[in-house]
């Protein structure tokens, strides 16, 4: 009995030491250390070097020589800097734009290891593709860990209309995390009808069979690329950007052969140029590759085959807030993303070729193809409307030959680094998750060619924490909340933007002269975006409004509109910082315009709105034709500003900031983003509305640009507006107002039999 009794003991302890161990097991996520140290051997003390000014990086540039420059201050670039300064090689980068304003500012905004080459590698059984893969998801974790408030997993659904498609993707989906192995982010899993409609209540229900949900990571590019430079320069390198290279310079060396020896450069914001000198010079322009190769050798055939991938952002309600969508499978075969990012939606990506140009822009087809596919997948409460494109931009992605083999004619499926006869290192290619793996095969090169003697000679990157991650935790923001006095949707903005940096942001802050928030004025009121960040962007080398509102803020690419808006203040607020004069405020102020205008979508928005038919039935004309008599009050057969003006003046409403805040949170439907007419009614101080945002007004629906407003462009405005092309106009607003006030006057003036006491 004893014995027996024993026994039971031993197998019941035995039994809770095993349960105890694999609850433990479970329970430690060895994987989501994110924000702790992250590899042991890189956890770095934080570099004590404050941030240089520009002035001071460009004295460097002008007064030392270098071990390694690099040309382009894209992903790609600034990791090779990166890189090259950790290694304990002098380094300088040179940018002759902004930190990623090319195609590093223009992705998908996903870390991926890629879906699609994975089906390919195993469809075709080709272990380059499997390579690729493995090697981008090893990226992928290095990248969220890194830089962990930048960067976060994202599941994505990838719907499934047919039953035999569901064991066929699953599959290939378990197999992207088999590959993984312990970087996944999370397991993926197979979801039925109903769970997949609840977690995405806007996906086409009728014949959806099922789904499939996995894990990717998601990024603020820009800021992920202006990260890794400002890091670069923590630990010592020279970064500069508007700054072009004319030209290479070369030398004799020991065995008289002619190699690169440094770069002319030109500061395109003084005009000042000069030359660098520097041991090894690498090329990493992206879709600009040939034109430095060129420099070196004239007659160097191109490797280069740029292709032009369109995004278009979407009000946040078409996707749930942190659920993705993926296409497999276009009309044209090609793969579609649908991601919620930063409160909206971001759908995209075509795939077409086209010229390089520093100045991209999306196309109305390419816009209306992403509208079209994006349509499928939506149920009919959802309505896909022209109108409701907040921004639309143009990245170009650099395809490239490979010229170190025979068969130059075939573009690589990968990166390429390739050293040229003068020792000039030319990396290429590739994608975003990758750049670091690229900076460190190129630095390797170019450690090989141009004989540097680092003191690492391993590359010191992999898992090294980027600017802003040494002490941030997800609940930070909390502390910005208590400590500052600031509003919590700010707060969580500035901490996923600028890490542990952003209570130097907070401490740049302008008292608001409210309860609360206490520190904090909103440069729009639809976005957390704050006075202190426009003076915290100076010192992150923001030397124009373009800079700002494209790359330091993310306004331009999130809601064109409202970057317009806010243009104002913004320039207002970096001409403090910066010193311009009158002069140069205008200057920027007319700059950034033409970026909205071209590059963001603004003109191709307003051009498909102008070419609509008027599709107006006659009783809809005859109202807009009314409508538009009661602004025109002296029947001059156009609306002018002072029309709009006095028609505002005399709806007679006086707002406190604090109501019209509330109104817009009713009322505000918007065209494109803009805000409605509560932004244009008196204010408690009784002052008018100011002429500028009345030119706004006027500006949305004058076509011909002649400063006026003809009957022609309203009923064009109210037709695009009945087609879904424009979601909403102010001007429309204010003449459907000012219709309802002027029939309630003509009602006064009626005078009844019964209370006038007349009468037979």
């Amino acid at each position: 009995m004893a014995s027996t009794l024993g026994k039971i003991a031993l197998g019941g302890l035995t039994t809770t030491l095993g349960a105890g161990f694999a609850t433990y097991l479970f329970l430690t996520d060895d994987k989501d250390n994110r924000w702790g140290a992250v590899y042991a051997q890189h956890s770095l003390a934080k570099t004590k070097r404050n941030l240089p000014t520009r002035d001071e990086q460009i004295k460097s540039l002008q007064n030392d020589s270098f071990d390694v420059l690099v040309i382009g201050g894209g992903a790609t670039g600034a990791g090779c800097a990166l890189d090259a300064v950790t290694r304990g090689l002098k380094t300088a980068l040179v940018e002759a734009d902004d930190f990623a304003s090319g195609t590093s500012s223009r992705s998908t905004k996903l870390i991926h290891g890629g879906v699609r080459y994975l089906q390919k590698a195993i469809m075709q059984l080709d272990i380059e593709q499997y390579r690729m893969v493995k090697e981008a998801l090893h990226e992928r974790a290095s990248m969220l860990q890194s830089a962990p408030h930048l960067a976060h997993p994202l599941p994505i659904m990838l719907p499934v209309y047919t039953w035999w498609q569901v064991p066929y993707y699953w599959v290939g989906i378990k197999m992207y995390d088999i590959v993984a192995g312990r970087k996944t982010l999370k397991s993926s899993y197979l979801l039925s009808k109903k769970n997949a409609l609840e977690l995405f209540p806007m996906l086409r229900g009728d014949k959806l069979c099922g789904a499939i949900v996995y894990y990717d990571g998601q990024q603020d590019d820009a800021r992920m690329n202006l990260a890794i430079a400002l890091t670069a320069t923590r630990h010592g390198a020279t970064v500069a950007n508007h700054v072009s290279v004319t030209g290479l310079l070369k030398e004799k060396n020991s065995s008289g052969k002619e190699v690169v020896c440094g770069v002319s450069v030109k500061d395109e914001i003084t005009g000042k140029k000069w030359n660098v000198p520097a041991k090894c010079v690498i090329n990493a322009t992206g879709p600009f590759t040939d034109s430095i190769r060129k420099m070196d050798n004239p007659e160097v055939k191109t490797i280069c085959s740029p292709s032009s991938g369109v995004h278009i952002t979407l009000p946040g309600y078409y996707s749930p807030e942190q659920m993705g969508l993926l296409d497999p499978s276009t009309s044209d075969g090609r793969v579609i993303f649908f991601l919620p990012w930063q409160k909206q939606t971001i759908a995209g990506t075509t795939d077409l070729p086209c010229d390089v140009t520093h100045h991209p822009k999306p196309t109305e087809d390419e816009i209306l193809f992403i509208l079209e596919e994006v349509k499928n997948y939506l149920n009919p409460d959802v309505e896909v409307r022209r109108g409701d494109v907040l921004s639309a931009w143009s990245g170009i992605r650099p395809l490239v030959s490979d010229p170190n083999k025979p068969d130059t004619q075939s573009l690589a499926r990968n990166h390429i680094v390739h050293v040229s006869d003068s020792h000039l290192v030319t990396i290429a290619g590739g994608k975003w998750t990758t750049y670091r793996a690229m900076a460190q095969e190129t630095i390797d090169a170019a450690i090989a060619a141009c004989c540097l003697k680092p003191v690492h000679k391993e590359s010191q990157t992999d898992g090294l924490l980027l600017e802003g991650a040494h002490g941030w935790t997800p609940t930070m923001y909390i502390r910005l909340v208590q400590d500052f006095g600031l509003e919590c949707e700010v707060a969580q903005h500035l901490s996923k933007s600028y890490g542990d940096r952003a209570f130097t942001v907070a401490k740049m802050a302008a008292l608001t002269g409210k309860r609360w928030p206490i520190i904090g004025k909103k440069i729009h009121p639809e976005f957390p975006y704050i006075d202190a960040e426009i003076r915290y962007g100076v010192r992150e080398y923001a030397v124009t409004a373009v800079d700002m509102i494209a790359r330091r803020l993310r306004l331009a690419f999130l809601n064109v509109q409202a970057a317009q808006e806010a243009l104002p203040e913004i320039i207002s607020i970096m001409a403090e910082e910066l010193g311009w004069s009158d002069e140069e405020k205008q200057k920027q102020h007319k700059d950034a315009t033409i970026f909205l205008q071209n590059e963001m979508g603004q003109n191709v928005n307003r051009a498909s709105r102008d070419k609509i038919p008027i599709n107006l039935s006659k009783e809809e004309i005859q109202l807009y034709i009314k409508r538009f008599q009661i602004i025109d009050k002296d029947r001059k057969g156009y609306v002018s500003i002072n029309d709009i003006r006095r028609s505002l003046k005399s709806l007679g409403m006086k707002l406190t900031d604090d109501e019209i805040h509330h109104l817009l949170s009713d009322i505000n439907v918007t065209y494109n983003g803009q805000l409605e007419l509560a932004d244009y009614l008196q204010r408690d101080d009784g002052k008018e509305v100011p002429g500028e945002e009345l030119h706004e007004i006027l500006r949305e629906i004058d076509t011909n640009m002649n400063g006026q407003v003809e009957l022609d462009e309203y009923l064009q405005m109210m037709s695009a507006i009945k087609s879904g092309h424009v979601a909403y106009s102010r001007f429309a607003r204010m003449a459907e107002l000012e219709e309802q006030k002027h029939e309630k006057e003509m009602l006064k003036k009626k005078i009844s039999v019964e209370r006038s006491g007349g009468g037979v």
